[in-house]
């Protein structure tokens, strides 16, 4: 019986039975791995690692690219669940990132940030302030935040974030 042959139609055997077969009919797949699964463990850990370390790698290279701090205004739209609500907001996950998709559609059809941010934002005093954040280091907000907010070029607005506060649009000012 070919080699090929060999492993499908003995497949449905178990243990060392399989084990003692194979080996006695020279067969040493089993030792290392049959070919056709793409490698053996070790081959998949390591490139896995590989992998891992070259995204570490790549995050390092961009955050040193980076200012130490920038400033943004935002808009927050929460909802039942966010951390920090006011008792007035009564809408779901869900109603909370519609509303913030919409408004972030109103930006990019043309609407000021500040215009928008008057009427979207549930961030106490943040109608007031224009969504005025003022200026942050790298890892003074909360990382989805920050990691968005750094990732910015000044005058250029976010798509929506979602934090524990609820979703973001943020404009990097500085």
């Amino acid at each position: 019986m070919a080699p090929l042959a060999r492993r499908f139609f003995l497949a449905p055997l178990a243990g060392a039975s399989l084990c003692a077969l194979l080996c006695s009919a020279g067969c040493t797949t089993l030792a290392t791995s049959p070919s056709w699964t793409g490698g053996g463990l070790v081959q998949t850990a390591s490139t896995r690692q590989a992998a891992e370390e070259a995204k570490e790698e790549a995050e390092r290279a961009e955050r040193a690219r980076q200012p130490p701090e920038i400033g943004a205004k935002h808009i927050l739209v929460m909802h039942a669940g966010s951390q920090s609500k006011p008792e007035s907001v009564t809408r779901t996950r869900d109603e909370a990132k519609a509303r913030a998709q919409q408004c972030l559609l109103r930006i990019r059809g043309g609407e000021t940030f500040e215009a928008v941010v008057k009427e979207c934002t549930d961030e106490p005093g943040g109608a007031e302030r224009g969504g005025d954040l003022g200026v942050f280091e790298r890892g003074q907000m909360v990382k989805t935040f920050g990691d968005a907010a750094f990732a910015l070029r000044i005058n250029e607005v976010s798509e929506v974030v979602e934090t524990p506060f609820g979703f973001h649009i943020i404009k990097r000012t500085e």
